[in-house]
């Protein structure tokens, strides 16, 4: 789905978001509230210049102090595989977005991502991973990693790659692997009205970010939340 249109059904009473470069930055209406909006468009590749725009945007949310909701609508290539973003530290400019975002959750912004084009890697982990509440449009498809880079790092083959994919969703990419490991809250309706569905779950948004539950409850991330409760309770006892 094109920028415009996911941008026309999300708010259909206007917004002024503009793009630029394939970064998008603005404002718009969501439920009771005028919630900060950024995003990635047209499957834009995340550089250092795009992270840092879509940072100071968070940022400045922050600065207002009024803990209105900051959306995060994706549609992203990769990070900018170029020398120079990573000479300047392309990795450093990501962490200080996907930081901003936390920060903005610390003083009260909820904030909600939505996937509804492609995402991967470093530009997928730090703008829809780094919200509270991540959500899907359907034909969305996101990756951490697709399985051929995995292969390279791993060295393990393709084939048992894509054999383990079959059976076990921390390996596959694609909107449904991700909703079964907990990463993707949920797919909205395509054929309802996006925006009152955004509203409706900002106003049922859990106080924490619960993926490690939604993980082991649907199947697909069976011991990360066990894992990480058992290395809170023994923080907790040291």
């Amino acid at each position: 789905m094109a920028q415009d249109d996911i941008l026309a059904r999300l708010f259909p009473e206007g917004h002024d978001v503009r793009v630029a470069d394939g970064i998008a930055t603005g404002t718009a209406p969501l439920g009771d509230a005028t919630a900060t909006v950024i995003g990635i468009a047209d499957a834009t590749p995340l550089g250092v210049e795009g992270a840092l725009s879509l940072a100071g945007a968070v940022l400045a949310a922050v600065e207002r102090g009024d803990a209105a909701p900051i959306l995060v609508v994706i549609d992203s290539g990769s990070q900018r595989m170029r020398r120079r973003d990573e000479l300047l530290g392309l990795n450093e400019y990501l962490a200080h977005l996907a930081k901003s975002l936390r920060l903005a959750e610390a003083r009260g912004h909820p904030t909600i991502g939505v996937i509804h084009g492609h995402s991967a890697a470093g530009a997928f982990i730090a703008t829809a991973l780094a919200t509270r509440m991540l959500v899907g449009v359907p034909g969305a498809n996101p990756t951490v990693m697709d399985l051929p880079s995995v292969a390279r790092v791993t060295t393990l083959p393709l084939d048992r790659l894509e054999a383990l994919a079959r059976d076990t969703a921390v390996f596959a990419p694609g909107l449904d692997n991700m909703v079964a490991v907990g990463a993707v809250h949920r797919v909205l309706d395509a054929e309802a009205p996006l925006g009152a569905q955004l509203a409706g779950l900002l106003a049922e948004m859990p106080d924490r970010d619960d993926r490690d539950r939604l993980g082991a409850e649907r199947g697909g991330r069976p011991k990360a939340a066990e894992i990480a409760a058992r290395v809170v309770e023994a923080a907790r006892d040291a």
